[in-house]
């Protein structure tokens, strides 16, 4: 029996399972059976060259937005709306059948725009070039799910069994129920830590370790085929936004909803002596590496936060302008830096210190060296 038959046979047993008090145990160990076989389709099959044919395409830009969606409902018309890049675009399905990169310039940033085939039943377990699709969707900061109109702490460890802890009443997993989802993975000697109330859902994920949670926005086309009131109805539907490429309607609203969701903080440098640049930001996030001037300074250069002495902020984020900070200050969106630099005899001096200090450590504790 093959992987498919065998998660379609599991789903057919827990369609006719009823859901009551005695039988969450077993339905609990069915759904992370289904996630083990699930995991196996995704991965490369045994034996493969691993040149398989893919469209990833290389990261470009300070922000990557994929476009996922059923068939035929707009997403190529999208991409060549707010990028300019041409897009093959028809009324059948199945137009676009690779992926087809284009750049948004907005607020002095450029994000990559990313139109990917469109996705059909069965695209978890291959079908379609679904496992392309899915590569693609992980690498990026945020999904565009385009329509027509936790936190468990999990550690393995070698010995001592399995340790079951929680800070708060859970309503959905017990003790025991969490023990036979960790035995069905051959799992013995763990620490589980549950920090909120979380599902069987949620465990399993955290246990298969291969999860990755990206934003996604709801995109409804076409609205401008339906009726006002089908229009307000799906505008209020969370994380949902409606638009019309073909009216060209609430396009403006879709990249400030895209920029809102990446928080992608632009950060403006004032060398000493001189006036901002405004023209070039530095353009950071918290989900690529941080928003601190740690951060900004790694961002100009590794070796950059070495020299730093201090920096001026002028900003949202700076109490009063400029403000004296540290490294670990938190920048917001449009703040201005300057950064101040140790002086050549500082850095000698520090260096010496430190010289000084090894020295020191090694005429005391001579047996160090030996070692």
């Amino acid at each position: 029996m093959g992987i498919i038959e065998k998660i379609k046979e599991i789903e057919f047993e827990m369609a006719r399972t009823q859901k009551n008090k005695a039988t969450e145990y077993h339905l609990g160990q069915l759904k992370a059976k289904i996630a083990k076989l699930r995991t196996q389709l995704l991965e490369p099959p045994k034996g493969a060259s691993g040149g398989g044919e893919g469209f990833e395409v290389s990261k470009y830009g300070h922000g990557r937005v994929a476009l996922i969606g059923f068939p035929s409902v707009g997403k190529s018309t999208l991409l060549t709306m707010l990028t300019g890049t041409h897009s093959e675009a028809a009324s059948y399905e199945f137009t676009t059948l690779t992926c087809i990169p284009g750049i948004i310039h907005y607020n002095d940033t450029k994000i990559q725009l990313l139109d990917l085939p469109g996705i059909i039943e069965g695209a978890s377990e291959g079908k379609g070039r679904g496992r392309q699709v899915i590569a693609v969707a992980k690498s990026s900061d945020l999904v565009l799910m385009v329509l027509d109109a936790s936190k468990i702490y999990f550690k393995k460890k070698k010995t001592g069994g399995i340790s079951f802890n929680s800070t708060l009443p859970l309503t959905h997993v017990d003790e025991k129920l969490c023990y036979q989802i960790l035995h069905e993975y051959k799992i013995h000697n763990a620490e589980v830590l549950f920090r909120e109330d979380a599902t069987v859902d949620d465990l399993i994920d955290v246990i298969e370790g291969n999860r990755k949670y990206i934003k996604c926005v709801y995109v409804y086309n076409k609205i401008d085929v339906i009726g006002i009131d089908d229009v307000d109805r799906l505008a209020r539907q969370p994380n949902s936004i409606v638009i019309s490429c073909n009216l060209k309607l609430n396009l403006d609203r879709l990249l400030a909803r895209m920029w809102e969701e990446m928080g992608l903080v632009r950060i403006y440098t004032k060398p000493q002596g001189q006036q901002p640049d405004f023209t070039d930001p530095c353009v950071l996030s918290a989900g690529r590496g941080g928003c601190t001037v740690e951060d900004f300074c790694n961002y100009l250069h590794r070796s950059l936060v070495k020299e730093v002495k201090y920096v001026l902020v002028w900003g949202t984020s700076a109490r009063h302008y400029p403000q004296h900070c540290g490294l670990s200050h938190v920048l917001n969106d449009e703040d201005v830096v300057q950064v101040v630099k140790k002086k050549v005899l500082e850095l000698f001096h520090s260096c010496l210190f430190s010289l000084f200090l090894m020295n020191t450590i090694i005429m005391c504790y001579p047996q160090l060296l030996v070692r």
